[in-house]
């Protein structure tokens, strides 16, 4: 468990009240964390999401946002979200590229092509999708900051899960190729690379994992804890704040970083 879970809030960061931000996937789990904190922050959000009851529940406990359906592998849905996100705020200050799935547990030769297209299509593909939208917006606002959700599987091989490691790596190139290209337009792009998150995700991943190696839930769940240096996972609000922090005035100077929040995760079992 993390060790902050029921942590004081946030104190006010400099420049975060005001920004016009969209958080892809922001309607449940780490994306719906990023929402809440950056909404408390005095952030104008939307959130876009496949889950509409989800949505529904996002837009009733934040007040003023804008929760739109749609599907980040979409062309026409995206090109929907950002005209509804124009029409609501007129402007985009910060894009959360929060977008993911979790892709098949097995081995290479049991994942089929449709499974791995669907796990990139989703966790990288969709980067760009979003991106390539916001990036005029940004440009137009002046610069902003745009945040590349990546994974510990960004950085280590991860067995059976190749499909996913191979779409986060690619979110790193995504991310330092970026940082490059607009630069010179002031809009910052970095990565952030959760480790093991705890909720409802993070015990379908050990449970899937257990059974094709073999093992207990509770066997593997502490396999998983023995790679991290501080012995505990972290949780939504982790990563969430580090996000807050990249998109303030306090991160200005940030850009083209992976940065882990991880508990230091030394390998992937």
């Amino acid at each position: 468990m993390s060790k902050n879970r029921n942590a004081p809030a946030l104190p006010p960061l400099p420049g975060v009240a005001g920004q016009h931000v969209l958080i892809t996937a922001g309607a449940s789990g780490i994306g719906f964390a990023i929402a809440q904190e950056l909404h408390a922050q005095g952030a104008r959000v939307a959130i876009c999401d496949v889950d509409r009851a989800a949505l529904a529940h996002a837009a009733d406990s934040l007040t003023g946002c804008l929760a739109c359906h749609g599907d980040v592998t979409d062309a026409g849905a995206m090109d929907a979200v950002f005209g509804d996100l124009m029409q609501r705020f007129g402007q985009l200050d910060v894009l959360v590229n929060n977008a993911g799935i979790a892709g098949p547990t097995a081995q290479i030769e049991d994942i089929s092509e449709e499974e791995w297209r669907a796990c990139l299509d989703v966790c990288l593909t969709g980067q760009y999708m979003a991106t390539r939208r916001a990036v005029p917006l940004l440009k137009a606002a002046g610069g902003g900051a745009i945040v590349n959700m990546s994974s510990a599987a960004g950085k280590h091989g991860y067995a059976y899960r190749t499909p996913y490691s191979a779409a986060k790596f690619g979110v790193i190139g995504l991310t330092q190729s970026l940082a490059k290209e607009l630069g010179p337009h002031n809009i910052r792009v970095n990565a952030i690379l959760p480790g093991f998150v705890e909720g409802p995700r993070m015990d379908g991943v050990i449970a899937r994992k257990a059974e094709v190696a073999g093992l207990s839930v509770d066997a593997m769940r502490d396999e998983y804890l023995a790679a991290v240096s501080l012995r505990r996972m972290v949780s939504a609000q982790d990563v969430a704040r580090t996000v807050c922090f990249l998109v303030s005035d306090a991160g200005a100077n940030l850009s083209g970083q992976s940065l882990a929040v991880d508990g230091n995760v030394e390998y992937l079992t």
